[in-house]
């Protein structure tokens, strides 16, 4: 149902009804029959007639092709992983003759300013990753098209999700620790409330637990190396483990010299792996053993979705492969 006071979205349409955003489109753009039942297309339009709901403008100038700019909001430009996701989202929107704005919330994760005056009347769609969510309120753009990258599927703000599949990344990081003989683990986790970083946990704990005779412990630090230093440093000093498995690149950079510090050695001592597979993997000595996500295809199939999204069409499935790199960071233990 609408909040009080805001324009009812496609989405409360959806929730009424009972059906997908996308079902939504196809039956307001009279592009339903083949591809929804008339049951189906009538209680979204009785929905819609009892919502009072619109079509969003921003949808209907696409269509007659006056701004065909869409928003790409993502965390503050820290990596260059959200660099690749515009390169790719901005490939495809170039070669349907779309722009891409890119917006990087201000702190990161958390709240932002409007970009725009009136982000409804400048935008046609947005693809948000779910790290920046929270933006999306302020910029209005949960009231527009909307993709979301990284998000539970299950529960996600938009009209389609794009996911990579971080899972699989997860199983095959553990696997491979635990085909080398570690039973002791350490999760340096992304102190960062999201789907991902929830995911990435849930995953490792389940895949950890099904060996007899493991244990896990978990730290929490901010996406810096700093901040993994510090942490990693203090879980490491508590209770020693034989693989530390970090959540992102830079997580692993920091735990990679939080065992040095404590006057120990990757690999011989610890074993240490990332999440990312980003330049600095290869910048590290040893090099980081971590999982490779590609950023360009990401930012392409969010493109891709946002495009099927706006012409009524259902978004092509399934998340996006992940592949595990093998490098010098990881290790059998050391014997006991």
């Amino acid at each position: 149902m609408a909040r009080a006071g805001t324009r009812p979205t496609s989405r409360d349409v959806a929730e009424a009804a009972g059906v997908s955003q996308a079902a939504v489109s196809l039956v307001l753009g009279d592009k339903w029959r083949g591809r929804v039942s008339e049951a189906t297309a009538e209680r979204v339009r009785e929905a819609a007639r009892d919502l009072g709901y619109r079509p969003n403008l921003a949808a209907r100038n696409l269509r007659l092709g006056h701004t065909r700019t869409v928003l790409l909001v993502v965390p503050a430009l820290t990596t260059e992983f959200f660099a690749g996701v515009y390169t790719g989202a901005a490939r495809v929107a170039a070669a349907h003759g779309f722009g891409v704005v890119l917006y990087p919330s201000p702190e990161g994760i958390g709240p932002a300013r409007d970009p725009f005056a009136s982000a409804q009347a400048a935008l046609d769609g947005v693809i948000a990753s779910s790290m920046a969510a929270d933006a999306l309120t302020a910029i209005r753009g949960d009231q527009l098209p909307l993709v979301m990258l990284d998000s539970d599927p299950t529960g996600s703000l938009g009209a389609a999700t794009v996911n990579l599949d971080i899972a699989d990344g997860v199983h095959q990081v553990a696997d491979h620790l635990l085909g080398l003989g570690h039973r002791h683990f350490l999760h340096l986790a992304a102190d960062v409330p999201s789907w991902t970083f929830e995911i990435r946990a849930h995953e490792l704990a389940a895949r950890v637990a099904a060996v007899p005779g493991t244990t896990l412990d978990t730290a929490r630090a901010p996406i810096s190396i700093d901040g993994a230093l510090t942490a990693a440093e203090a879980a490491l000093t508590a209770r020693r483990a034989t693989a530390v498995v970090c959540d992102d690149d830079k997580l692993a950079a920091g735990a990679c010299k939080a065992v040095r510090r404590l006057g120990l050695r990757v690999p011989d001592d610890v074993s240490v792996t990332g999440l990312d597979d980003l330049a600095l993997a290869t910048a590290l000595d040893p090099e980081l053993t971590t999982v490779r996500l590609d950023a360009e295809l990401f930012g392409e199939r969010g493109m891709r979705a946002l495009l099927a999204v706006l012409e009524g069409r259902e978004p092509e499935g399934g998340d996006i492969p992940v592949e595990l790199v093998v490098r010098g960071s990881t290790a059998p233990p050391p014997a006991p």
